[in-house]
């Protein structure tokens, strides 16, 4: 059944607060699967591939369907709800976790890398949880709602991490493939709450319009640096973390060990969510991208200084804060730009680019590291912020387009 065909004329977040609340369960249990993904896929890999370079490989082939399906997933969701693409990923998470289940029996690496592609599926889905948030909400809520989805992912950061270490073992003596019952257990129980979710479809006839042509759309700096300094935050995000758990255990640290970090990184990711929101409403995005920007530096900083589990932990949580800042900032700039008509078009590409980016950092961290080494992954952070501190000056210091209603 199709959710109801025409946007309220009032944003009401009294609906707007219901919705938030699904998607905070849905990115608390269904997000926690990715982080359980991230501890194992690349120790799966390291255990099956064949060349060292290819064992993030797995992780790449989710983030690369992840790009792949991000612009199918938005025009899905603009044509017949949020709520149906949401079940659509959560059903791709499924299949995936167990098609992984049988190809690490198999020890197939082909095949888990064919199930990580499909599980990609899911993780475009769970990246239009913060849209879906902000398309009910008033300019002043929206930041907040957005923050507040993102919040969800305390949750998820420290069950998925839990879970990666508790169902390690648990069907052995096939290595690592209880982690990926447990998400199959995820996908089931984080599911049920999505079926009351009731986000309004735009009217058809808005839909085909579509509001601006694209070179209109692409000439509002807003959306340019928006798109921009996302696609920056996640990459560098997703290059340095892939190659963590790798490098911990390459140092002598255990799975157990890798887990914690990878646990403290995702709770630094997802915890600033409570203020983020609010500062962005007081301080205005461009503000608050810039602090993230500066963390992600620190953070490498901290990274190339030692390899003792203070530095990785250190270096991970300000990964974190730096993410959740400028990738927060990010989207909240881009819901600013863009018309409520052109959300399909503006969001797919957007999650297209940042995912198409993040798959080329991912490929690229297991070549890093197993080439040049840990210090390579981190000091090709330092280019890259640079570049989107370039652009995020470009915006605040040339004259603003008008705003969009």
């Amino acid at each position: 059944m199709v959710e109801a065909v025409s946007l309220p004329t009032q944003k009401d977040d009294a609906r707007a607060k219901r919705a938030v609340a699904i998607l905070v369960w849905a990115q608390s249990i269904l997000g926690a699967q990715l982080p359980v993904h991230m501890i194992l896929g690349g120790l799966i890999g390291q255990t099956l591939a064949r060349d060292p370079a290819l064992a993030t490989l797995p992780i790449s082939m989710t983030v690369l369907g992840s790009m792949l399906t991000a612009p199918v997933m938005s025009t899905i969701m603009a044509r017949w709800g949020r709520r149906q693409g949401f079940l659509l990923g959560a059903a791709a998470g499924v299949t995936a976790s167990t098609l992984a289940m049988y190809a690490i029996g198999q020890k197939d690496f082909f095949l888990f890398c064919t199930a990580s592609l499909i599980l990609g599926i899911y993780m475009s889905a769970h990246g239009f949880y913060r849209f879906a948030a902000a398309d009910m909400a008033s300019p002043g809520y929206r930041p907040k709602a957005i923050s507040w989805v993102m919040a969800g992912g305390l949750i998820s950061a420290v069950l998925g991490p839990q879970l990666a270490k508790g169902f390690e073992d648990a069907l052995a003596p096939i290595p690592f493939a209880g982690g990926y019952a447990a998400m199959i257990g995820l996908n089931l129980v984080g599911v049920i709450p999505l079926l009351l979710l009731n986000i309004p479809t735009i009217p058809k006839a808005d839909r085909i319009k579509g509001g601006r042509p694209w070179r209109e759309i692409l000439a509002d700096r807003k959306i340019i640096v928006a798109m921009f300094c996302g696609m920056i935050a996640y990459a560098l995000m997703n290059l340095v973390m892939t190659s963590t758990p790798l490098a911990m255990v390459a140092c002598g640290f255990g799975t157990g060990d890798a887990a914690d970090v990878v646990m403290i990184h995702v709770l630094a990711m997802f915890a600033p969510s409570f203020l983020t929101g609010p500062l962005i409403a007081r301080f205005g995005a461009p503000r608050i991208i810039a602090i993230g920007l500066g963390a992600l530096a620190v953070g490498g900083v901290v990274a190339i200084s030692g390899i003792t589990f203070l530095h990785f932990a250190a270096s991970l949580a300000l990964l974190g804060v730096g993410w959740n800042f400028a990738f927060i900032g990010a989207t909240a700039l881009l819901t600013e730009a863009h018309r409520p008509e052109e959300r399909a078009r503006v969001q797919g590409l957007n999650d297209f680019l940042v995912f198409g980016l993040v798959t080329v950092a991912s490929f690229s961290s297991g070549a890093l590291m197993a080439s040049i080494g840990w210090d390579a992954v981190n000091l090709a952070v330092f280019p890259a912020i640079a570049v989107a501190g370039i652009a995020l000056i470009w915006l605040v210091t040339t004259v603003r387009p008008a705003p969009v209603s």
